[in-house]
């Protein structure tokens, strides 16, 4: 009979350890479930806050460039005002030939600040891409010039500041 009755204790163990393991699955299989979700909202978040700030820098950046358009287009026109006005100068001590270059000089920068008014950034930015492609030497060039004459301006304006 002690036999029968160790049995007995053995398979009730066997029989509570099967729903006590069976029960711990379920739960931890709905643990599990819970954090996939969890984890996946998360990721959506992420992603929804990443597309927010994205936006908003590209917007930033638009506005920056357009920015930087008009100045420029405002500038590339003083230039040509100033080649203008100095042109009747040139004529006067280097001859009417000289001053005549000094016009033409002036109607290209005229006519270049007219094409950068005209065209939006994004037309600005596919022929920035396209003259990089057809021309990389002279892409390199010209954005070594800008940087050494942006360094200069930049340069001239701290030595100018006083310090103190």
């Amino acid at each position: 009979m002690a036999d029968s009755s160790v049995n007995d204790t053995v398979n009730d163990l066997k029989t509570t350890t099967t729903q006590v393991g069976n029960e711990l699955a379920k739960t931890v299989e709905s643990e599990a479930d819970t954090l996939s979700g969890k984890t996946t909202d998360a990721k959506q978040a992420i992603k929804d806050g990443a597309s927010k700030y994205s936006a908003q820098a590209a917007d930033k950046a638009r506005t920056f460039a357009e920015d930087g358009k008009a100045r420029a287009s405002g500038a590339l026109e003083q230039i040509a005002q100033l080649l203008t006005d100095a042109a009747g100068q040139v004529d006067e001590k280097l001859g009417s030939q000289y001053g005549g270059y000094a016009r033409n000089a002036a109607d290209s920068v005229s006519g270049f600040a007219d094409q950068v008014k005209a065209k939006d950034i994004d037309e600005l930015f596919d022929d920035a891409r396209e003259l990089v492609r057809k021309s990389p030497a002279i892409a390199v060039g010209a954005a070594a010039a800008i940087g050494f004459v942006v360094a200069r301006l930049v340069q001239s304006g701290v030595d100018a500041n006083p310090k103190g």
